[in-house]
């Protein structure tokens, strides 16, 4: 999706991630890490091996691969289950996203526990939205959902994901409810109130995405995707001064990120 549709344009967009450029709400472990100093290192070697060999997924995909391929190799059960969970991470950190998602499904078909397998199935979602395959990220996720009845933020954040497959399936009725359950289950999750604040921009209700804007803005105020949407809700609503300092906010706040380069494109279509 690109960052830098016309704003014109903006209520027909695909998906419903602000933000542009990765997965839509791209869960914590395949997110890019820096490389981590010498002192790390040391720690690391007293963390348990899932730890270890995730951190490594972060900044050596090759290695940790390798890793995570023996470990299967000589385990079973649970253990084997885990050391898929690091292959889809190294496979996803290297961009592989079939294999990724091929072995967050393997490692929730071969777990016990109920909140791994929902954690699984939550990644082999957004793998598969990764591939342009909402209707099998959303099945994963609707399995997944329905594991992880005891941890509410867990689940807000798969009904997040469903939302998103959901919009991309056209299915924007159901993709608000998913969104209502998102807020419901964690309703201090900022970007839960991003996400339906965007969708409620794109269904036209701007007084409803404006109300829901402001509930994330004062729930993360630093996130310069919340920023950038304000800026895109007030454009759109023809509220042209307040869009200019929203988008003025973003680039002051994260100059070099993507959200950056979007706000200075949509400046340059707002009159003068």
């Amino acid at each position: 999706m690109s960052l830098l549709l016309p704003l014109s344009l903006m209520l027909m967009q695909v998906g419903i991630d602000p933000r542009g450029g990765q997965v839509p709400g791209v869960p914590e472990e395949l997110r890019d890490r820096p490389p981590r100093g010498a002192a790390q290192e040391v720690r690391a070697a007293k963390r348990p091996a899932i730890d270890v060999c995730l951190a490594t997924a972060r900044t050596d995909p090759a290695k940790a691969r390798a890793l995570a391929e023996e470990w299967i190799a000589r385990t079973s059960g649970a253990q084997r289950a885990t050391g898929r969970h690091c292959l889809g991470v190294a496979a996803g950190n290297a961009g592989d996203w079939a294999a990724a998602s091929a072995a967050f499904l393997a490692a929730r078909d071969e777990a016990a526990d109920a909140r791994f397998k929902a954690r699984m199935g939550a990644l082999a979602g957004s793998a598969l939205l990764a591939q342009d395959k909402p209707a099998e990220a959303l099945a994963a996720l609707e399995t997944a959902q329905t594991l992880a009845v005891s941890d509410a933020a867990l689940g807000g954040e798969i009904a997040q994901e469903r939302a998103v497959a959901l919009v991309a399936l056209k299915r924007e009725a159901d993709a608000g409810a998913a969104l209502a359950e998102a807020r419901r289950l964690a309703p201090g999750d900022a970007h839960a109130w991003l996400l339906s604040a965007t969708l409620a921009r794109r269904q036209g209700d701007l007084a409803t995405a404006q109300s829901q804007i402001e509930r994330a803005a004062s729930l993360d105020p630093r996130d310069p995707a919340i920023g950038l949407e304000a800026g895109v809700i007030a454009a759109v609503g023809g509220r042209d001064a307040v869009a200019r300092k929203s988008f003025e906010s973003v680039i002051a706040a994260a100059p070099q990120g993507p959200e950056a380069q979007a706000a200075r494109g949509y400046l340059a279509q707002l009159r003068p």
